[in-house]
């Protein structure tokens, strides 16, 4: 099973991957990065990032209709973010604990291939070790 460093060297493998990280939503700190960060800046991209993941995280708008807010289960599995050259996606991992950390990669767009990405991004979740 691999761990944050192993998960973010094969989201650098994607076609597209400019930069890849995991991140605590909850104190906006980022635990490991690779390759670029937009703007220059990993640990501003991983706060910034957080605040989404946050917010979509603890709304319940943003959640299925059934989901349990009884535990401290994230909802959302992902988010993506899309602009004129490049995407964000945000996936969530699930913990035993309190699921408060996600991959973020950015995606080149004309390269990248953002359904491949998602599908991919959700098998190194399911794998992830952290600890």
């Amino acid at each position: 099973m691999p761990g944050i460093d192993e998960c973010l060297l094969e989201a650098m493998r994607l076609p597209g991957a400019r930069g890849a990280s995991v991140v605590d939503w909850t104190s906006g700190l980022a635990l490991g990065t690779v390759g670029d960060s937009p703007g220059g800046d990993h640990e501003t991209t991983a706060a910034e990032a957080a605040e989404l993941a946050r917010l979509a995280a603890e709304h319940r708008a943003f959640a299925p209709e059934d989901a349990d807010w009884s535990d401290d289960s994230c909802p959302v599995e992902d988010l993506i973010i899309a602009n004129r050259d490049s995407y964000h996606l945000l996936r969530f991992v699930p913990t035993a604990f309190d699921s408060s950390v996600f991959l973020h990669l950015w995606l080149a767009r004309a390269e990248g291939n953002l359904a491949l990405a998602r599908i991919r991004l959700g098998e190194m979740a399911g794998r992830l070790v952290l600890g």
